[in-house]
């Protein structure tokens, strides 16, 4: 069953990436999510035409897809009154409310808990938020590469002796993603609540707080330092070289073989490197541990004889863990992910494919169907038709700029 969330409704007020990417996980999984938009602008992304360097100006706005596959999109103004009884009525029938507007918003338009919840007891409602509902800065805006990857650490985290500056984040919207995943995770929870209790929850995530689970293993390390002395990753020496990148002819591999000396024979076979295991300075983990910068240098030499394609074919069958660093266009074609179907054909509606990347979750091993995202605004009259109401009223509405 792939439709684990079929007959949930969800009704979004969101906009950009973070909390959108909730309801797109949400729609993956089934559920009927409804996309409130401006009537005349939509959602305010539509306008990036550029994002991390990439171009945004194609056929498919990549930006759009990603977080908003599977949704169906109305054109709402809520700043009028006829709208926002529009929006009341939709929340009505609703399981859950999805919003990322900042409280000030929420309360002038009369979008926040007490304003749903009077129409709807039992919703659920869920927001996510740059740095928390409490504290100071719990009315500041922000996106991913504040909330998530400065403020929470990734950036600094990242740096190596000699960068001059932190990194930027890899990729577009990659704290938002993540933290739309979570969100997700939170609503399901919140529906099982309800499921077993009656009782509707108010559901917060933030792009800070996801931020800092991220980096929770080194955070709570820091924390529990002993003289509070602590010493963050920076791509020195390790003890154990089997952990690290070395470079290839033409890119780079990973290892991560956490009991470096138990591979250590079986990496040197790969290597073409038998000599090395029998070498008495790396023969005893304690003398492997003493020499980590000797091995390291041997390992780099063997390294950089072949490439990322001769390595991937020749550790094939090695027994420690390792991968090779991709870039994206090396990703679209990396045969785990295509068997694994997080990479999803999708129907553009116009008789051609495009791909979009699947939510990591999967039921009953089978990847999840996916729809290509709304225009804005694109299912307006058929959801209003729905719910019963006349075309003749469509008709006061739209005269009246209350819907697209």
């Amino acid at each position: 069953m792939r439709d684990v969330m079929a007959g949930v409704r969800v009704l979004e007020v969101a906009e950009y990436t973070f909390v959108p990417a909730a309801g797109a996980v949400l729609a993956d999984w089934g559920a009927e999510v409804i996309k409130v938009e401006h009537p005349t602008r939509g959602d305010a992304q539509r306008g990036l035409l550029t994002v991390g360097g990439a171009d945004n100006r194609g056929q498919i706005n990549f930006l759009m897809e990603h977080a908003n596959r599977g949704k169906r999109s109305i054109g709402i103004d809520i700043k009028q009154p006829e709208g926002l009884a529009v929006l009341h009525d939709l929340a009505r029938e609703s399981d859950v409310f999805l919003t990322n507007f900042l409280p000030a918003a929420r309360q002038r338009l009369a979008i926040d808990v007490e304003h749903i919840r009077a129409v709807n007891p039992k919703i659920i409602y869920a927001r996510g938020s740059a740095y928390g509902v409490r504290g100071p800065e719990a009315d500041r805006g922000g996106y991913d590469s504040t909330g998530f990857w400065a403020r929470a650490g990734s950036g600094m985290g990242s740096m190596r002796p000699g960068d001059p500056d932190p990194p930027p984040p890899p990729g577009p919207a990659y704290g938002d993603s993540m933290g739309g995943m979570t969100i997700a995770g939170g609503i399901a929870a919140a529906l099982f609540a309800r499921e077993r209790t009656g009782e509707p929850s108010v559901v917060d995530i933030s792009l800070l707080g996801t931020g800092v689970w991220a980096m929770g293993c080194g955070l709570t390390a820091a924390m529990l330092a002993v003289g509070g002395k602590f010493k963050p990753p920076s791509g020195a020496s390790f003890l154990n070289p089997l952990v690290g990148t070395y470079r290839a002819k033409d890119g780079f591999i990973m290892l991560t073989m956490l009991q470096g000396h138990v591979y250590w024979d079986d990496l040197c076979r790969h290597l073409d490197r038998e000599a090395l295991a029998r070498d008495p300075r790396f023969a005893t983990p304690e003398a492997f541990a003493e020499h980590a910068d000797e091995v390291k240098a041997e390992l780099q030499r063997a390294f950089g004889e072949r490439t990322v394609a001769e390595w991937r074919e020749r550790l094939a069958t090695l027994e420690g863990q390792w991968a090779p660093h991709q870039n994206l266009l090396m990703l679209q074609s990396d045969p785990q992910v295509l068997a694994n179907g997080f990479l999803v054909d999708v129907d553009a509606g116009d008789g051609s494919n495009f791909r979009l990347v699947a939510n990591p979750v999967q039921f009953d091993e089978q990847p999840p169907d996916l729809r290509r995202g709304p225009e804005a605004g694109e299912h307006t009259e058929e959801i209003l038709l729905e719910r019963g109401v006349a075309w003749q009223r469509i008709a006061e509405l739209k005269k009246a700029g209350a819907i697209n």
